[in-house]
């Protein structure tokens, strides 16, 4: 494909003529252009946005600016995502949408996962020769992982419910930065270049995300003429174009046929995706999961996703202990056997609740917690995995496990994006969407602009235990079970933290050391969001980042602890409500290359 392209160039240079590709990207006159700046803290009135991208943040600033609310500033931020994060987020893929409404002063949320196809069974991942998964790389590149989408309906929904503008209006900015075009990092030329032999793959990926045969070069300015046209067209025609109307027909074609390029070199399995799916599709609008925490109300996501209930499990954990009478190591070494716990039971118990009995307000219950708790030896790691606990009524606080442990970890892919905002009258929205794996299936739906997504490689491919019921197996119109873990926690019923991640199964720790080390530790919301990161997920080892000092290694290692060199770990964006009306935007300083955060009107 790459030298199909480049002979395509060069045929035309060679008749003097001009020629655009969708994607190529052309330096300024002058030499490489210049990104906006990132700014990873800001402080002031009047409305905040942060998210990982510039581009994104100053399209959300504009339109608090121009009288829009939080969810109309979401949903802005997040189409322009698409543009400049397409590897992470579009409308090729799903995510949750959790919003404070500050006239009612309550916290809603909507669902907006990707579904199986009606035609996806519980063996789809596995190969009928032998009966076993087939490799987890050939269920990423194909059609066969491609997931109903949920961003388009997620978005009309929030805005028609909660916002101010029309879908139209929200794209419209969006539109513009595809067609003028955004200034190319190194994150997103390192992301290009990681994905290019996949990319190549498929012929349309490779036009667009592949100009010249290689990836974007750092400073040059990258155009998505196609996803600026699809965007004013769904602006137009409504979201009924692409659940009931020609859209979705190329959505289905382009799952169902992948437009593999000639001498590939892999093979893309057809998709089950049929038109009926896309015109089955519904959004979720379903009660948060909610906990107290030392006093605050922590609002987050309910199943399908596993981040509500995961971060409330070991939260409540972690509340059985005082954090003033613990130093850093022992709250480290708490945390992560609290995380450790609460994964346990994750895995055993959490799945679509539309298709599996989730026992969620035994997993959230404080009598629980404490039984998980005891488990915890103060002075040694545990072993695992552990054992998944036994969340049904009585809980007698005895130190007990029920069951056996999950003898495989499940598989979730890193690339996600996140996203806070609060207008000037109190309305927060934290939302997180993602097309799973960086690049998604790395199918681009031809003329159109955006990538596909791989979501239902989330669903397990067998039982993770032989002969032991495992909730999150593929079904038709079945969700898969999800770690984004979007966040609001109110403080007397006000908002005052907002925070959420991408990084897969990492998203919960990340979300989960964010607040415990702002609200036991003491942090500021900037220094928590930097604090260099640990993970644990009931696995052999516990991921840590390179900034961890020497002697809180050592200190865990010597409590048994197994750990293992992890360069990067989430990417949060958050915000926090100061005293005296004010708000501070936070995103990451260098993670992901740094986010970008922004107030409507700055400290002076």
């Amino acid at each position: 494909m790459i030298r199909s392209v480049r002979r395509a160039m060069a045929s035309v240079a060679a008749l003097g003529l001009a020629m655009t590709i969708p994607g190529v990207a052309s330096a300024s006159p002058g030499g490489p252009a210049e990104a906006p700046a990132k700014q990873p803290v800001a402080t002031g009135w009047g409305g905040a946005v942060s998210s990982v991208d510039p581009d994104a943040t100053r399209i959300g600033l504009d339109v608090l600016r121009r009288g829009g609310n939080a969810v109309d500033a979401a949903v802005a931020t997040a189409a322009a995502l698409g543009v400049t994060e397409p590897y992470s987020s579009g409308i090729g893929g799903g995510g949750y949408f959790v919003y404070y409404d500050a006239r009612s002063r309550s916290v809603r949320t909507l669902d907006g996962r990707e579904t199986a196809p009606a035609k996806m069974r519980e063996d789809a991942f596995l190969d009928p020769a032998t009966g076993l998964p087939i490799p987890f790389d050939q269920g990423v590149n194909s059609g066969l992982s491609v997931g109903v989408p949920g961003t388009p309906q997620t978005w009309n929904t929030a805005l028609r419910t909660w916002g101010t503008t029309s879908l139209r209006s929200a794209l419209e900015p969006a539109r513009q930065l595809a067609e003028r075009g955004f200034v190319v990092d190194q994150t997103f030329h390192d992301q290009t270049a990681a994905n290019a032999s996949r990319f190549d793959d498929i012929t349309p990926t490779a036009q667009l995300f592949l100009p010249n045969g290689q990836p974007p070069v750092v400073g040059s300015v990258f155009r998505n003429p196609d996803l600026a046209r699809t965007y004013e067209q769904l602006g137009r025609n409504g979201v009924d174009w692409f659940y009931r109307g020609g859209l979705g027909r190329e959505v289905v074609r382009t799952a169902q046929q992948p437009p593999v390029a000639p001498g590939a070199d892999r093979v893309f399995r057809p998709g089950l995706i049929e038109n009926g799916d896309l015109a089955n599709y519904r959004i979720r609008e379903q009660r948060p999961t909610r906990l107290d925490y030392r006093g605050l109300d922590v609002y987050g996501m309910a199943p399908s996703s596993s981040g509500g209930s995961t971060v409330g499990e070991a939260l409540n954990i972690l509340e059985t202990t005082d954090p003033r009478a613990q130093d850093e190591v022992a709250a480290t070494h708490h945390y992560l056997e609290a995380s450790r716990l609460a994964f346990a039971d994750r895995n055993r118990y959490v799945g679509d609740p539309a298709f599996v009995d989730v026992p969620l307000k035994g997993l959230l219950a404080d009598g629980f917690a404490k039984e998980r708790a005891c488990l915890i030896d103060p002075d040694h790691a545990a072993v695992s995995p552990v054992p998944p606990g036994d969340p049904k009524p009585p809980y007698d606080r005895r130190c007990r496990a029920s069951g056996t442990p999950e003898a495989t970890e499940p598989i979730e892919g890193l690339s996600t994006t996140h996203l806070v905002t609060a207008d000037r009258w109190g309305n927060v929205v934290s939302y997180t969407l993602t097309i799973e794996q960086t690049g998604g299936s790395a199918i681009t739906v031809p003329g159109r602009g955006f990538l596909l997504n791989n979501e239902l490689t989330d669903f397990n491919f067998a039982p993770l235990t032989p002969g032991v019921f495992d909730p999150n197996l593929p079904a038709p119109g079945k969700r898969p079970r999800s770690s984004m873990s979007p966040t609001i926690v109110l403080r007397d019923g006000r908002p005052f933290i907002a925070v959420g991640s991408p990084g897969g199964a990492t998203i919960i720790t990340t979300v989960l050391q964010v607040l415990t080390e702002r609200i036991d530790r003491g942090l500021s919301l900037p220094q928590a969001v930097a604090a260099p990161r640990l993970s644990q997920r009931n696995g052999a080892a516990t991921e840590v980042e390179p900034g961890a000092p020497a002697w809180l290694r050592t200190a865990l290692e010597q409590r048994g602890h197994v750990l293992k060199a992890n360069p990067e770990i989430g990417a949060a964006a958050a915000l926090e409500f100061l005293p005296g009306g004010r708000v501070q935007a936070v995103a990451e300083p260098t993670r992901r290359g740094g986010g970008a955060a922004g107030v409507v009107h700055p400290d002076r």
